[in-house]
């Protein structure tokens, strides 16, 4: 199989490197605020080996930053990255897909901390006004 990562599609790219639930879910928990190994560890009961290297590739990616937060002995943090803030929107918009066509019930719910509202995201084509997935697309491979 082609690696992902040398396609020209965007979505194969992106796919590459924040494709497997792990990564999502660690950036999920940076941006609810967890920094460190052990509070990733602890949120998502992930194997320690499976984190190093997830972390390590969401560090390598600029989607994190790691931070030294203690010298002795050493211990890092890691916190998000330009690409990492901006990927908020995509774990949204995964959310709302959730919310639409998977049972829905009893599950998590995010909200606005300045408001108090309930995040209801809207993907909107930034030319035409129009809501993503309301009209018919066109995919054209480069030449």
């Amino acid at each position: 199989m082609q690696n992902l990562s040398d396609q020209p599609c965007l979505i194969a790219r992106s796919l590459a490197l924040v494709g497997d639930a792990w990564s999502m879910l660690i950036l999920r928990d940076a941006h609810a605020g967890l920094t460190r190994f052990d509070e990733f560890r602890k949120s998502l009961g992930i194997a320690p080996t499976i984190l190093t290297r997830r972390l390590s590739a969401l560090t390598e990616e600029g989607l994190l930053e790691k931070r030294r937060y203690s010298e002795r002995p050493p211990r890092d943090e890691y916190v998000l990255g330009a690409a990492g803030r901006d990927f908020l929107p995509v774990l949204f918009a995964i959310g709302a897909w959730g919310r639409k066509h998977r049972n829905a019930e009893g599950v998590t719910r995010f909200f606005d901390a300045e408001t108090g509202t309930e995040i209801d995201p809207v993907m909107i084509d930034r030319a035409t006004g129009a809501p993503i997935g309301t009209r018919p697309i066109r995919i054209e491979m480069p030449a």
